[in-house]
């Protein structure tokens, strides 16, 4: 009898997402995966159905989860309930949770594009031309509008998030497995933030990076940290993505991207042995 571990693979193959490649993306990834694991592959809508076969539950690419927010609300209340050891795991404070973390992040002053969800905070925005509102549970931009800062007189506020819309130079995402940097991309282009390059971090952008990663306190899983620079040169956090971060492993040097592999298998290997099944 075989004592490789069983692992569901969570991914919407069909997904068609703007700049990118999913299905490519966790094609290669579980291929991988696989020289280690026992491997499955599954739509998010069928996990709940199946995952009691698997001794754990992977979820990647699976498509923003406004799309199917019911059945994903019960998969993780089923997932809590039988014990099913998830990964990422279901206590992330960062998208997974929803974008409650950037007000909670703007109100204890760290380095983020200040958010607000209230008319009465207004004032803590920096005045600028146009402003940023998206939807609490928005994600790849699904809802995002731009309004001149009178038209913020006039907002609904229910479920929305203000942000002033910054003037960037670049954007940049740094990938972590577990607490360990794996490797950074940049967008050198604002208009076209899915075509990136390597990118090589000081040891000041790392620093920047390491504060959400501590802050999230995720013991085990893949985290990206994007961030945005500014004309004056500082990072502000765009946004910390805990549930189904895209990898954009194509673009990688092979030699990191075998380092990703090696890193989220042994990741997936500590994660399977220390966490109990209640």
């Amino acid at each position: 009898m075989s004592d490789r571990r069983k692992v569901l693979f969570v991914t919407d193959l069909a997904y068609q997402a703007r700049g990118r490649r999913y299905c490519d993306e966790d094609i290669f990834l579980s291929s991988r995966l696989r020289d280690a694991f026992d491997m499955a592959l599954c739509h998010p809508l069928d996990a709940a159905s199946l995952m009691d076969a698997f001794d754990g539950v992977v979820v990647r690419n699976s498509g923003p989860v406004l799309h199917y927010q019911k059945e994903n609300d019960a998969f993780r209340e089923q997932a809590r309930a039988r014990g099913t050891r998830i990964y990422n795991p279901l206590s992330g404070r960062g998208d997974m949770a929803g974008k409650q973390y950037l007000l909670n992040l703007t109100a204890s002053g760290y380095p983020v594009i200040p958010t607000i969800d209230r008319p009465e905070d207004l004032h803590l925005l920096p005045g600028v031309g146009q402003y940023a509102v998206k939807p609490k549970a928005g994600a790849d931009s699904i809802g995002l509008t731009f309004v001149s800062r009178k038209q913020l007189d006039d907002l609904i506020y229910d479920d929305v998030l203000v942000q002033p819309r910054i003037d960037f130079r670049y954007e940049v995402s740094f990938y972590y497995v577990d607490d360990v940097f794996q490797y950074a991309l940049n967008a050198p282009d604002p208009e076209r933030r899915w075509v990136l390059e390597p990118y090589e971090p000081t040891d000041a952008d790392l620093a920047f990076a390491r504060r959400f990663i501590d802050w999230n306190t995720l013991d085990h899983g893949i985290q990206r940290v994007d961030a945005c620079r500014t004309q004056e040169g500082e990072l502000l956090l765009v946004e910390l993505e805990d549930l189904n971060p895209y990898l954009s492993l194509d673009l990688l040097p092979e030699r990191t991207r075998d380092f990703f592999v090696e890193s989220m298998t042994s990741s997936l290997h500590r994660f399977l042995d220390t966490v109990p099944r209640l």
